[in-house]
């Protein structure tokens, strides 16, 4: 068998990583976002009037409200948007008080302080029977850590909170909280699944569960959809909300490197995982928000641009490892003055040991960028025809079909009034991610882009966007738009051959194809068949004939064929690649991640070699060889 060991051990990591036989350790406690001696550092460092210690407790005093009002509700209702909302601001206000209130207590060993902290959770938990509406699960996410931080430092801090509170606090916990977060809710937008990710590890911890501690772990790192570490960051250091806005990515990303730090206070390290994927999503976002602009697979957004109050544990964190995150630094500087718990707690007691310098996490280079670029990469004829958004592509490929000829469809949004056929001869390229291909759902036809004749031949497609999604307008928040919400049945590029032979000399190169529910790209028959630089997602929904049929990339009956530089991820029901009887193909240096079946299927195939490629966060397994008919299969000649 072809193909680097690399890749295998990377797909082997994911399937057998344990972080550090954690089933096997005790807890320790305090250990949920501190230490004992994380504790007594921080505090050393506020009595002692270093900085920034002291201004970051002088701003926590102050913000410390001790005559606040606590409101318990029975019934915790919070919509969408906070709409409605019946005793969610006060549980969301009371949780952050009571944090603040124990490490001031922990702080000053003012009692006060201890029974705001002890008065807030009694009040709650006796009386607290449920969540309810559309934010209930990111409501308790939000709200269950913080709780458990103060409870774990009142516990252990000698506060004075009384045995039978202790319990009526855990109680809560585990038949109010844990069940409804148990299961997670990755379909939501994966600052859903941090939230609840960083509050089970919180409660695990308090209630000393290890299997609820593990399991959470497992979320972390192999969760469906969005709800995982690898979900949530992509290679690239971009983050599954970069479309939607930065206040919800910065969210997401807080939430996450929280459950770490809450995992690294037990002796698990998930911030070193896959290049330090944690701090290649901070680096991505806060370069973006300090002014660079970063590729992103669609459009990044500029909404809510503020940068929030989640980089400077971060920060500290890498640079104990020896590990510069100049964007990160910069984005926790510029908010430090205004900083204050998240200042105080930031700090891990110094080990003493010597860091040594490691190289900064860069985004892989595994077939990226790809899909259409900004420009058009591929240098057109000189007499190409235009074809200009409202004009006829289909007559201008007409024209010039078997002359060699070109045709290039100028930026701008070109709708197709049903299937486009594509003639022997040509090359149809476009001007960029500004070129985009739709058909029009009134149509009433399948498919975008089909071959006019079965020996479709010499024919090269480029440098466009081919638009999948039942809608062209893609909206702010492209996890609502996902191809599995979608019941439309819709496919893109079809290039189906009769027999073998007729169909050859088919080039794709910087396209992109996305937001299928059928399959993105299905050719079958073809000989010489080359995908060069693409960009294949979202392809391969639940649609008729169901799912796990339809994927990204669907290769039947072909030979010589070559995939290369592309990128085929986030099929919701399929596979990244799915090879059937196909003889001959390579594919280097291609991203196959975040599938929901494999990143790699070959099924009655021979003669494949893959190397050089990343295989990541496929829900199943990274490649899946499976022989349904032919039984002698034989690795070395895979």
């Amino acid at each position: 068998m072809k193909g680097h060991y690399s890749l295998f051990l990377l797909v082997l990591f994911f399937i057998s990583f344990s972080p550090e036989n954690s089933s096997a350790q005790k807890f320790i406690h305090p250990g949920i976002g501190q230490t004992s001696a994380d504790l007594e550092y921080m505090k050393k460092q506020v009595l002692a009037g270093e900085q920034p210690w002291k201004d970051a407790f002088d701003r926590l005093k102050a913000a410390t409200n001790l005559q606040f009002e606590v409101k318990p509700h029975t019934h915790v209702l919070r919509g969408s948007y906070g709409k409605p909302n019946i005793g969610g601001d006060d549980l969301s206000k009371g949780s952050d008080l009571a944090y603040n209130c124990a490490i001031m207590w922990y702080i000053t060993n003012e009692k006060a302080y201890a029974e705001k902290a002890i008065e807030i959770i009694n009040a709650w938990s006796p009386v607290i029977w449920d969540f309810d509406y559309n934010d209930a699960k990111l409501l308790a996410g939000w709200t269950g850590h913080q709780l458990c931080n103060a409870a774990e430092i009142l516990r252990y801090a000698d506060s004075g909170w009384q045995q039978k509170d202790i319990d009526r606090f855990t109680e809560m916990m585990m038949t109010v909280y844990y069940p409804l977060m148990r299961f997670y809710y990755p379909q939501a937008n994966g600052n859903w699944d941090g939230a609840i990710i960083n509050s089970i590890l919180a409660i695990a911890i308090f209630t000393d569960n290890r299997e609820m501690f593990d399991n959470a772990i497992n979320h972390f790192l192999h969760a469906p959809v969005n709800g995982s570490i690898f979900k949530y960051i992509y290679p690239s250091g971009q983050c599954q909300e970069s479309m939607r806005d930065q206040a919800h990515v910065q969210l997401g990303l807080g939430e996450f490197a929280g459950a770490a730090k809450t995992a690294y206070t037990q002796g698990v390290d998930l911030f070193s995982i896959a290049n330090n994927r944690i701090a290649l999503g901070y680096e991505y976002t806060a370069g973006f928000l300090l002014g660079h602009k970063p590729h992103c697979y669609g459009t990044i957004s500029d909404r809510a641009t503020k940068i929030r109050d989640d980089y400077e544990y971060v920060y500290r964190h890498y640079a104990s490892q020896g590990i510069e995150l100049p964007f990160t630094k910069q984005a926790a500087d510029s908010i430090r003055t205004k900083a204050h718990r998240s200042l105080l707690t930031a700090y891990r007691a110094p080990s003493g040991k010597t860091i040594n310098k490691q190289a900064k996490p860069v985004a892989s280079p595994i077939a990226y960028p790809a899909g259409a670029m900004e420009k058009a990469v591929t240098k057109a004829a000189s007499n190409a025809v235009l074809v200009n958004p409202g004009q006829s592509i289909q007559e201008a490929l007409d024209k010039v079909a078997a002359k060699n000829g070109w045709v290039i469809a100028t930026a701008g949004l070109h709708t197709l009034p049903t299937t486009l056929k594509i003639p022997s001869g040509v090359t149809l390229s476009g001007e960029g991610l500004a070129t985009v291909l739709f058909l029009d759902p009134k149509s009433g036809v399948r498919d975008a882009i089909v071959n006019a004749a079965n020996d479709l031949h010499d024919f090269t497609i480029c440098d466009l966007v081919v638009e999948g999604a039942a809608d062209s307008d893609p909206g702010s928040d492209p996890n609502s738009r996902r191809s599995y919400r979608s019941t439309a049945n819709r496919g893109e590029i079809m290039f189906l051959g009769q027999y073998d032979g007729p169909m050859k000399n088919i080039t794709l190169r910087n396209i992109t194809v996305r937001n299928c529910t059928y399959n993105g790209v299905f050719i079958s028959g073809a000989t010489n068949l080359n995908v060069i630089c693409c960009d294949f997602n979202e392809n391969g929904a639940s649609v008729v004939p169901g799912p796990k049929l339809q994927h990204n990339l669907l290769l039947s009956h072909c030979t010589n064929v070559s995939i290369k530089d592309s990128r085929m991820d986030t099929s919701p029901h399929g596979s990244g690649i799915a090879l059937t009887s196909c003889t001959d193909v390579t594919v280097t240096n291609c991203e196959l991640a975040r599938n929901a079946w494999f990143g790699l299927l070959v099924t009655e195939s021979k003669k494949i070699s893959i190397s050089g490629s990343l295989i990541e966060a496929n829900d199943h397994s990274g490649i899946m060889v499976q022989y349904l008919y032919r039984v002698n299969f034989r690795p070395d000649r895979f």
